[in-house]
């Protein structure tokens, strides 16, 4: 982590359309803090720029001609680990590639503009110069080679139980930026007899579903986007879909998971503040909240509501944290029993 409270943000953008790079100079050039000290047009301009510039942060087009940027950011973090926040397009095949570079070891992302984005201009500007005065000062995360694991499963799959139960105890769990990592090192180590866990990562509708697959392969558990009404049960694990509040509600015995899409609480939908709540008031000492790395203050106030009603709360400490702003918060509100590096979390749990 740096300390830039005495300069400006040195920022790289990486983008093949002129039109991108402009639109993103002029707004992040619009914060005093922020200064735009380059452009590049494909990856071998950006490493050419990155040994000249020395930034601080790079803006990284998630589809480039000559190299993707996925595979320049695979070598870049090999070499040289810096913040990177994605510019990417809200599409399904966008969604993949913008995971599999938060996988990399990326900080965070932020939609591509379009040229209709006039209507919205200024808070898509407030969002990347967020984005990037937190990622200026984000545990930029070691890239770790992942060798294939094979089970039994490589050869005869697991039928996951399809038949409905009733359950006492639920693990609530919210993250936002550096959280998709976060969660996937939760659920890799999670049995697949676990409590049912309910998930509110703030995300986009178009990455919601195709991350909740991510997890799936990786987890034990059954992992899957929320559906409305669908009953809740152990072993089980469900995410927010982006766009829509996840709360959970009793049906006599049994709980369910219901969407809103009532307004953005803490300017996010999904909200960990309300899926907190709605935890606290329909499960109490029989819940289980966490909350992992992730910028600002949603969910803070939520495991406090949970925490009075009896939940344990357990929160990520900061020095394994991308950003401690969420956990951080609750933390400094005295409503966390437990604050544990993310690879205790799960055994907390």
């Amino acid at each position: 982590m740096s300390n830039f409270s005495n300069r400006k943000i040195r920022v790289l953008v990486v983008d093949d359309s002129a039109l991108i790079r402009n639109m993103l100079t002029e707004m992040l050039q619009q914060d005093p803090m922020i200064e735009v000290v380059g452009v590049a047009h494909d990856p071998f301009m950006a490493r050419d720029k990155i040994k000249q510039l020395n930034p601080d942060v790079l803006t990284l087009d998630v589809e480039m001609p000559r190299m993707d940027g996925v595979t320049f950011l695979r070598n870049l973090m090999r070499l040289r680990p810096m913040p990177v926040v994605m510019v990417s397009t809200l599409t399904q095949k966008g969604s993949e590639i913008t995971l599999d570079a938060l996988e990399l070891g990326a900080v965070d992302f932020v939609s591509k503009p379009t040229v209709d984005i006039a209507h919205t201009l200024g808070d898509y500007a407030e969002e990347i110069i967020a984005k990037i005065k937190v990622a200026s000062n984000a545990r930029v995360r070691e890239l770790k080679p992942v060798s294939e694991r094979h089970g039994a499963d490589a050869v005869l799959p697991t039928i996951k139980p399809g038949h409905f139960k009733t359950t006492d105890q639920l693990i609530a769990l919210g993250a936002s930026t550096g959280g998709t990592e976060a969660i996937r090192e939760v659920l890799e180590v999670m049995p697949a007899d676990s409590p049912a866990m309910v998930i509110t990562q703030h995300i986009p509708e178009a990455f919601s579903k195709p991350f909740a697959e991510r997890m799936n392969r990786c987890s034990q558990m059954s992992v899957s986007e929320a559906g409305d009404g669908e009953q809740i049960v152990p072993g089980h694990a469900y995410i927010a879909p982006g766009d829509r509040h996840l709360l959970v509600v009793r049906d006599g015995a049994r709980f369910r998971c219901r969407l809103s899409d009532g307004p953005p609480v803490n300017r996010h939908r999904p909200s960990v503040d309300v899926m907190f709540r709605s935890v606290a008031q329909n499960i109490g000492p029989n819940a289980i909240g966490v909350i992992l790395t992730g910028m600002g203050a949603d969910g803070a106030k939520g495991m406090q509501e949970m925490k009075e009603t009896g939940s344990h709360t357990i929160a990520q400490d900061e020095k394994t944290s991308v950003v401690w702003g969420m956990p951080g918060v609750a933390v400094g509100l005295g409503c966390v029993d437990d604050v544990v590096p993310l690879g205790s979390v799960a055994r907390k749990i």
